[in-house]
């Protein structure tokens, strides 16, 4: 009797027909990817979500009707175990910032390489947040203006609750690190690694890894 591979359900939402075309093409050649599901706008991905039930949702930002920000926060409410992914671009940073913090799961940008795609969207679908190093440093100038200074302040302030042992980890998961990974570097067993990202989440009064690691690079900006 053949093994039954369980493969992840892909929503692609874009507004861009051929981006759609050029992403489906490229997820489909990964036997742990199915894609269900395409819609054109933040609207028709809230339907798609309800009649095809993926378990990732590939969001484009900027789009007619309602825009890959707004549908995220809205699919979230209502389907919290849902992972996004946000597509950006360099110049959409302000509604990257706000859909991380609404929970999505990742962000990537749109010349990714169609292999690291295929990879991010399968660790996103796994449980893992997926921080793109390149992402990341405009998130670090999205936060770094004077008008952030307060929010700085606040993020600082959060941190200083940690232990150290908390805060190298706290960094460890802004640097994109599975649990599995920062087991490795601190020499300690995965579940070990969970209890303290618990205490961190709790003591930053965050929900998620992702909104960890908003807080590490809004204090260091």
């Amino acid at each position: 009797m053949e093994d039954i591979v369980l493969r992840s359900r892909v929503l692609l939402v874009d507004d861009e027909s051929l981006v759609r075309a050029g992403l489906r093409m490229i997820l489909e050649g990964s036997a742990s990817l199915e894609v269900v599901g395409e819609a054109a706008n933040g609207h028709e991905a809230i339907a798609a979500v309800r009649k095809v039930s993926p378990d990732v949702v590939l969001m484009d930002i900027r789009m007619p009707v309602m825009d890959g920000l707004a549908a995220t926060e809205h699919l979230l409410a209502e389907h919290p175990e849902l992972k996004i992914i946000v597509l950006t671009t360099f110049d959409t940073d302000a509604f990257v910032l706000s859909a991380l913090r609404r929970g999505a799961s990742g962000f990537l940008l749109k010349d990714t390489r169609p292999a690291e795609l295929v990879d991010a969207v399968v660790q996103v679908a796994s449980g893992r947040i997926m921080l793109s190093p390149s992402v990341t440093k405009q998130l670090v100038a999205a936060v770094g203006t004077p008008a952030d200074t307060e929010r700085r302040a606040a993020a600082a302030r959060k941190l200083e609750r940690l232990t150290p042992r908390e805060n190298e980890m706290a960094a460890a998961i802004a640097q994109g690190l599975s649990n599995a990974e920062i087991a490795e570097n601190f020499y300690l067993s995965v579940s070990t690694v969970k209890t303290h990202i618990a205490r961190i989440l709790d003591k930053l009064a965050v929900d998620n890894r992702v909104q960890i690691a908003i807080c590490v690079h809004t204090a260091k900006s």
